[in-house]
């Protein structure tokens, strides 16, 4: 580092030598740093330096000044880490295409300056283990080194702050322009009642920086505080929160996630920068002369008359050094900006970040649509256990047909393409029609009572931590209403395929599939000789898949108002009537996501096999409403001469494809809904004592839930209510 000092042209805007200096200070070594490549003791060392060469250290000062001063700021606090105004699919198009090929520099801006500086993905992870306080004190180091007598004073903080000022403005308009988006306002109609805090925020900042300027200029003795533009900005913050609560009951859209995210994102940069330019101290009374501004060669913000306090690390696992320097507020909040703006700049073209900022709020309205779905699949008491039997009792009556027509699909040998059509349409037809009879699939349930438990973990969150009790209880309601529905599927599947086949064989004369095929029924479901676990898991995934769909179409149909628009189509109004064509619309509304989810989960069954095939993959699937029907059609194929070892061994491969499909579904909808709330519960030990507790009281109602739905008593209803 010495070597690289010695060779600075304090007046050169050339970054080379500070790019080798940087690479002195940044590890050899990725994620893992020895004590000998440790990037705080690195930085440590060059402070030491220059302590003991002031000369050396002014030389870097007027060095990096010189490079601030021939390059534009504005960019850099206002671009980076924040989205683009060009929507979602042109932003992932460009980070794609960056990724492969990066954008032409251009010097000019400060911003692209730092490409050359810091130009691996993860300098800004070695540059947040380094302490705050340890940044200061070699930054304190440069800024205080005295120039030689035949030096020109430096502007860097003139340039540093002018950079920051137009950041303001820039901001300021892209909130205001985002803010009156037609997605934005059409999502919010009421803000159309009075004056937008969006437009309002603007005509504020833009009053703030024209009293700064005079400031600037000396035409003040004290500039305007921003207590008003702060006011306007937690205005738009409300309207942006707002927003996000209307749309887990409105929907919401992966154009209108973007905007919101975009907007946030706006509002919190800004925040930051006017607390960065306040000149005043902590009470709002002490401004920073003007005239000392135009003298000031600072490379960090720290003009500001304020009380220190104690430096700290803030950093896990970090000490702060004994000798470091007291930081102030803003001291902390400019190293935090910086660190900010280094972290968004090294991930500035990764695909994953966009996707999880936005998917975020998209997929909490997905599955919060979801989870209000899952609220029919939960009995409450023995009278709706009854209802789900029965419910469940329908469903597999219809699959027992839907499995006799997959085998007679089966038996016209068409080409792969052809029979994955004809399969996918006789799942999609039949689980459709099973949605619009209101019977229940039981393997349809996990995608969505995994749901409504996360948004009952989210709802219960509270300041004393979730409650374990009640979330046993809502577990237990989900098992046993679970296992009902399993039965229900089962238990007449089963008898329905088995009384098809012996139909089958009195009328015709022979059995509906010959040996051969009865025992590959057999070895379909075989746990121990064949994948039928592994495609069991395969159908799990893609039964949460549906349950994704669903929601998705949920929250479609109400974010585009689906009811409204069947109600506008013309010549469905002449030919069905007003108020037909008013029932029609409100039930596309409310089960578009149930028939969609259906509809492409028979897609998803029926062609996992023959893409499997095509593509040379072991890839199938296996259903337990299904593979009991085969099981009963290849027991009557075979004359029932089965051996109780093999009766014994097909039961166990249904239960336990059964068993594979619930955990599968159940464990993925259950992870993707606490990501999307962003609930982490470790308590897990807690949840199976109080199950274990529930069982050990009252096994009976355990498994077969209460006689009565149990209602909160009238008062603790009206004290709920009233706090």
């Amino acid at each position: 580092m010495l070597a690289i000092l010695e060779r600075i042209d304090p007046y050169s805007d050339n970054i080379d030598l500070l790019v080798e200096l940087v690479c002195h200070l940044r590890p050899r070594q990725r994620w893992v740093w020895q004590d000998a490549d440790d990037p705080a003791q690195a930085v440590r060392t060059l402070t030491q330096l220059l302590k003991g060469n002031p000369g050396q250290a002014w030389t870097l000062r007027r060095y990096i000044t010189t490079l601030l001063e021939k390059r534009r700021h504005t960019s850099l606090y206002s671009d980076i880490g924040i989205l683009s105004n060009d929507g979602f699919v042109t932003e992932l198009k460009s980070r794609i295409t960056y990724r492969l090929l990066p954008p032409a520099l251009d010097d000019l801006y400060l911003s692209d300056a730092l490409d050359q500086l810091l130009y691996r993905e993860d300098d800004y992870e070695w540059i947040r283990a380094v302490p705050d306080a340890d940044w200061m004190q070699l930054f304190g180091v440069i800024a205080n080194a005295p120039p030689p007598d035949d030096a020109a004073p430096g502007r860097a903080r003139v340039v540093t702050l002018k950079g920051l000022l137009d950041a303001i403005r820039t901001l300021s308009c892209r909130i205001c322009a985002l803010g009156l988006e037609p997605r934005l306002v059409h999502s919010y109609s009421q803000i159309e009642n009075f004056d937008s805090p969006f437009l309002m925020q603007n005509i504020e900042a833009n009053r703030y920086l024209d009293e700064y300027a005079r400031y600037l200029g000396g035409e003040r003795e004290r500039p305007d505080d921003a207590r008003h533009l702060l006011v306007m900005l937690d205005q738009c913050e409300d309207v942006v929160l707002k927003i996000r609560r209307l749309a887990l009951s409105n929907g919401t859209s992966i154009a209108l996630t973007y905007l919101l995210v975009a907007v946030q994102q706006s509002i919190d940069r800004l925040q930051k920068l006017l607390f960065l330019v306040d000149v005043t101290d902590e009470k709002g009374s002490t401004p920073v002369p003007a005239p000392a501004l135009e003298v000031m060669d600072e490379l960090v913000i720290d003009g500001e008359v304020m009380t220190p306090v104690v430096p700290q690390a803030d950093k896990p696992g970090q000490l702060a050094p004994l000798d470091a320097p007291l930081l102030s507020p803003r001291q902390r909040a400019a190293i935090s900006l910086a660190e900010e703006l280094i972290e968004a700049h090294n991930t500035k073209y990764q695909v994953s970040g966009l996707v999880r900022d936005n998917v975020h709020l998209l997929a909490r309205n997905v599955t919060e649509n979801a989870s209000r779905t899952g609220e029919h699949y939960i009995a409450e008491d023995r009278k709706d256990l009854r209802k789900m039997l029965w419910s469940s009792s329908g469903a597999g009556f219809i699959v027992g047909f839907m499995a006799l027509c997959k085998i007679l699909l089966g038996y016209l040998r068409m080409p792969p393409l052809i029979e994955a059509f004809l399969f996918s349409m006789n799942y999609s037809l039949g689980f459709v029609l099973i949605h619009m009879l209101h019977f229940t699939v039981a393997t349809k349930q996990p995608a969505m009572t995994a749901q409504r438990i996360a948004a009952s973990l989210h709802r219960s969150a509270t300041g004393r931590g979730i409650d374990v009790d009640k979330l046993a209880e809502l577990v237990n309601k989900v098992f046993r209403t679970q296992m009902v529905a399993v039965l229900g599927n089962v238990l007449v599947a089963f008898p329905v395929a088995w009384a098809i086949a012996e139909g089958v064989r009195w009328y015709t004369g022979h059995h509906l599939v010959d040996p051969i095929k009865a025992l590959h029924l057999l070895n379909d479901i075989d746990p121990l000789n064949s994948p039928a676990l592994f495609y069991a898991a395969v159908a799990g995934v893609w039964l949460f898949v549906a349950g994704l769909i669903s929601g998705y179409y949920d929250n479609k149909a109400l974010y585009t108002r689906m009811g409204q628009r069947v109600q506008q189509i013309r010549g469905l109004r002449r030919l069905l009537g007003a108020e037909r064509l008013a029932r029609l619309g409100g039930y596309v509304e409310d089960n578009l996501g149930g028939l969609m989810g259906n509809f492409f989960f028979g897609i998803l069954l029926g062609t996992t096999g023959t893409i499997g095939f095509l593509l040379g993959l072991p890839i199938d699937i296996r259903h337990i409403t299904f593979s009991a029907a085969n099981f009963a059609t290849a027991l009557v194929a075979l004359d029932y001469g089965m051996s109780w070892a093999q009766i014994a061994n097909a039961t166990a491969g249904v239960l336990l494809i059964g068993t594979i499909n619930l955990l599968v579904s159940f464990g993925l909808a259950l992870w993707v809904a606490l990501r999307a709330r962003k609930i982490q519960f470790k308590r897990w030990i807690l949840l199976v004592q109080a199950l274990g507790r529930r069982f050990a009281y009252s096994p009976i109602e355990f498994f077969l839930g209460p006689r009565h739905r149990q209602l909160p008593p009238p008062d603790t209803v009206s004290s709920r209510g009233t706090k």
